[in-house]
C-alpha cells in the first residue's frame, strides 16, 4: 500500500523538477502539465505518465515551470476526492461534511489545500479497481482510474498571485481506501426501477433486445459497463440464452467503446447472478443539498 504521507509530505520546498524526481523515485509516475495550468502538455494526457527518470528529466528541462501530474489508481497508488468551492454557496464543503458524518471518508492519509481553496484528500488506492466519477450536484469528485490529479507543489495564478497546492493536514489515525461506489450512492443515489416482471416489454425476444440493445446505445460514459449489465440481466430475466445476450448487445457494447474482454466478462457475470435486476443506470439529477459550514482545513504544512 503506497505511503501517502511519505509520498507529499516532503515537497513543499522543492522545485517542481525536484519534486517530479521525488514522485518518480518512490515509484509513482508523473506527467507534465500546462505553467499555471491542468492541462497535460503531452499529446496522450495521463496515460502518457512516466516512471522513467531520463524521461521526466527530459520534460522539466524542457518545461522547468511545468505542474505535475500524477495519474490515479492502481497505476500509481494513490486516490483522491475532490472537494469543489465554485458556486455562492459552493456545495462541496457541505457534500464533504455530510459524507464525513456518514463514515464515507474516513481513512484519508493527506489533505491537500488546491489555489482555489478547494480539498484534494489522498487516500491510499484501494485492491479492487475504482473508476473515476464526478457528481456534479454535490461538487464532489473520486479521481481513480483513468482520472488524474495535479499535485503539489503545482501552482497557478489567482487574481495575478502565484498560488500553489499545499499540504493542509496529515493524518493521525488508521489510513485505508474509501469506498468509492458507497460515496457515490451516498452522494448521487439512483433512482429504483422496476423489473421487467413489474413491467413488461411487449413483442418476442428478438424485439426486446432491439429495444434494450437502443437504450444501451445511448449510455454515457461511465454509465456504459453498469448499463451493459443492467441490460444482460433484464434479458437473462426474460428468456434470452447467453449467446443472444451476445448477438443483440455485444456489438452494441463494442460501437460504445466498451473492449470486447470487458464485454463478454460483464454479460457472462450477469448470467451468473440470481433473478434480480439491479437499479438501471440513469443521469444524475440534481437534488438540494444542506448548507453547511465549510470544511475546517486546519493549518498549512510548510
Amino acid at each position: 500500500m503506497m505511503d501517502v504521507e511519505q509520498l507529499l509530505a516532503p515537497v513543499a520546498r522543492m522545485s517542481l523538477a525536484d519534486a517530479a524526481r521525488h514522485y518518480v523515485s518512490l515509484g509513482v509516475p508523473v506527467f507534465p502539465c500546462v505553467p499555471g495550468e491542468k492541462r497535460p502538455l503531452v499529446a496522450h494526457g495521463f496515460k502518457d505518465a512516466s516512471t522513467d527518470p531520463a524521461q521526466v528529466e527530459a520534460w522539466w528541462r524542457r518545461w522547468p515551470d511545468a505542474n505535475i501530474g500524477i495519474p490515479t489508481g492502481p497505476i500509481s497508488g494513490i486516490e483522491v476526492v475532490d472537494v469543489d468551492v465554485k458556486g455562492d454557496p459552493p456545495r462541496g464543503p457541505a457534500s464533504w461534511q455530510q459524507a464525513t458524518e456518514a463514515g464515507l471518508l474516513d481513512g484519508w492519509a493527506v489533505q491537500v489545500v488546491t489555489p482555489s481553496g478547494g480539498l484534494h484528500a489522498y487516500y491510499p488506492a484501494a485492491a479492487i479497481e475504482q473508476r473515476s466519477w464526478a457528481s456534479g450536484a454535490a461538487q464532489l469528485d473520486f479521481r481513480g482510474t483513468a482520472g488524474y490529479i495535479v499535485a503539489p507543489p503545482s501552482r497557478t495564478i489567482i487574481d495575478g498571485e502565484t498560488v500553489a497546492y499545499q499540504l493542509l493536514d496529515l493524518a493521525t489515525g488508521d489510513v485505508h481506501p474509501v469506498d468509492a461506489g458507497a460515496l457515490r450512492e451516498f452522494l448521487d443515489p439512483r433512482p429504483v426501477r422496476s423489473s421487467w416482471e413489474a413491467r413488461p416489454f411487449r413483442g418476442t425476444v428478438e424485439e426486446r433486445a432491439k429495444r434494450i440493445a437502443a437504450w444501451l446505445e445511448g449510455q454515457g460514459e461511465g454509465e456504459r459497463n453498469q448499463g451493459l449489465f443492467w441490460a444482460s440481466c433484464r434479458l437473462a430475466e426474460n428468456g434470452a440464452t447467453l449467446a443472444e445476450a451476445f448477438q443483440a448487445l455485444g456489438p452494441v457494447a463494442e460501437g460504445i467503446g466498451l473492449p470486447p474482454r470487458e464485454i463478454e466478462r460483464t454479460i457472462r457475470s450477469a448470467y451468473r447472478t440470481p433473478n434480480t435486476t439491479p437499479a438501471a443506470p440513469a443521469p444524475a439529477t440534481a437534488r438540494p443539498v444542506a448548507q453547511r459550514a465549510p470544511v475546517d482545513r486546519g493549518r498549512v504544512l510548510a
